[in-house]
């Protein structure tokens, strides 16, 4: 494979904390929580009734007709994916400088088309079988928030969907960097969207112990490394890249980001929720993601650590920080979930654009809630903003899904151009 130098130059996001890059950018720095009680009727019955829920709805953004057209997950990837591609500098289909035969898409959902699902299979129940929509296949495909994508800009070089759980997303940065260096785009729209907050999931979440139950402080649920945490809080949104050569971008011009200089993958073949207890798989991503990358521990500033309030996977993933990156301590770690929640799917992608805005503006947003560290974990976590040196940065973000899916990508803020 050509060690092609690949690079951001367009992102869009909507999230729990604002409906653009933007605001979710600003809402991390303030180290503002979007994590709220949920107010709907069937929340009341729950064990669990607080989520980070998007700050926009969508269908304040499409028009009503594509919006319900588009399942939840879908509405999201529609309109971060479009930020990011205006921001990018392009146009629609007939607008557009890129060859639709060199355009690729890969955006990733953990969970899918659910509203879609549960939500018409209700309708056939209450209402009958006639009363179905005949949109629901097209709608609740997981492929779906993709498909939409693609044919929207008229991306011919392939359309994929990965589907790892809360791995997905850096799965999609990793699999379009591929497509780039395989030469079969020079273009790639990639990240991640999920929407799953429904009682259905929300209890599921709960019975298996995995969520925060801390229902009269939801802005403090998510609480990494903390010894008081008691699981993830449900989030939801997406997460969108612009991805190109280095030679395209300069060739029209385009303002870059950062550098996504590559993306190392592994399996814990261990346990289908608890990580590896050794750490050794998630090292090895990140060891792996250094490796294709040409970067060593020593160059890596920061890392944006899965982090999701487990009491597990948060020591896990501290020892394999300290196992890929050794006794190297100008390492600041974050865990931005901490703000945002969970977004399972999209959470990757999110994530991932965080550390490349910490890497462009030097400066890595806090963990909020971290008021009591789990001891000994061997890892310098900010707990408010805190500034990165001058010069060539590189960083790290984590995504590790249920099934063991290990997933480490490497930014740089080498080649940034233009103002944000």
């Amino acid at each position: 494979m050509m060690r092609k130098t690949i690079v951001v130059t367009g992102l869009g996001a909507t999230t729990p904390l604002g409906g653009d890059v933007a605001s979710t950018w600003a809402g991390m720095l303030a180290g503002r929580s979007g994590v709220s009680a949920i107010e709907a009727d069937w929340a009341a019955a729950l064990p669990v009734r607080i989520a980070g829920q998007a700050a926009v709805e969508p269908d304040a953004v499409l028009q009503r007709v594509e919006a319900r057209r588009l399942d939840r997950s879908a509405q999201f990837a529609v309109v971060a994916a479009m930020q990011a591609w205006q921001d990018a500098g392009f146009g629609l289909r007939e607008e557009n400088v890129v060859d639709r035969a060199r355009l690729g898409v890969a955006i990733a959902t953990g969970i899918g088309g659910l509203q879609t699902l549960l939500g018409q299979w209700d309708i056939q129940k209450e209402k009958g079988v006639r009363r179905v929509s005949p949109l629901v296949i097209p709608m609740l495909m997981t492929n779906a928030p993709a498909a939409n994508v693609g044919i929207r800009l008229g991306a011919e070089a392939g359309v994929h969907t990965p589907v790892s759980a809360c791995a997905s997303s850096n799965e999609s940065l990793a699999l379009a960097t591929d497509m780039i260096r395989l030469d079969r785009a020079d273009v790639v729209v990639a990240g991640g969207t999920e929407a799953v907050i429904h009682p259905l999931p929300m209890n599921a979440f709960a019975q298996m112990q995995a969520v925060s139950r801390r229902n009269d402080e939801p802005e403090r649920a998510s609480r990494p490394w903390d010894v008081d945490r008691d699981g993830f809080v449900l989030g939801e949104g997406a997460a969108i890249f612009v991805l190109e050569t280095l030679e395209h971008a300069k060739a029209r011009g385009a303002r870059i980001y950062g550098e996504l200089a590559g993306a190392g993958m592994t399996a814990d073949a261990h346990d289908m929720v608890q990580p590896n207890p050794t750490g050794v798989t998630q090292a090895r991503a990140m060891t792996r993601a250094l490796a294709e990358s040409e970067l060593t521990p020593a160059d890596i500033v920061h890392v944006n650590a899965h982090a999701t309030s487990t009491p597990q996977g948060d020591v896990t993933e501290a020892e394999a920080i300290r196992m890929a990156l050794g006794d190297h301590t100008a390492v600041i770690v974050t865990g931005t979930k901490s703000m945002t929640g969970h977004l399972l799917g999209g959470a990757g992608a999110l994530e991932s654009m965080a550390t490349l805005l910490a890497l462009r503006h030097r400066t890595v947003p806090p963990t909020i809630n971290l008021d009591n560290p789990e001891p000994q974990l061997g890892i310098d976590i900010a707990t408010k903003v805190r500034s990165l040196p001058d010069g060539d940065l590189a960083g790290i973000n984590n995504s590790f899904g249920f099934g063991g899916h290990n997933v480490a990508v490497a930014f740089t803020n080498r080649y940034g151009s233009g103002a944000d």
